[in-house]
């Protein structure tokens, strides 16, 4: 059972991480010296990230669920 909510716990942490990625790339936080700074491949590749944040999130559910 603890290892549905540990993989529950890593998509989150990707699905937060992706969210970052993807507002720096739309220049909507983050400091202007970063490279990621209103770049549009990292728009892209946030929403990328988030999709798998999300995917590994449902996996760790599923798996809390059959536990």
């Amino acid at each position: 059972m603890r290892i549905g909510k540990t993989i529950t716990i890593i998509g989150i942490t990707i699905l937060i991480s992706g969210t970052t990625f993807h507002l720096q790339g739309q220049s909507m936080i983050g400091p202007e010296t970063s490279f990621m700074y209103s770049n549009p491949d990292w728009v892209t590749y946030g929403i990328q990230i988030v999709i798998i944040g999300i995917i590994t999130m449902i996996a760790g559910v599923i798996v809390n669920k059959k536990n």
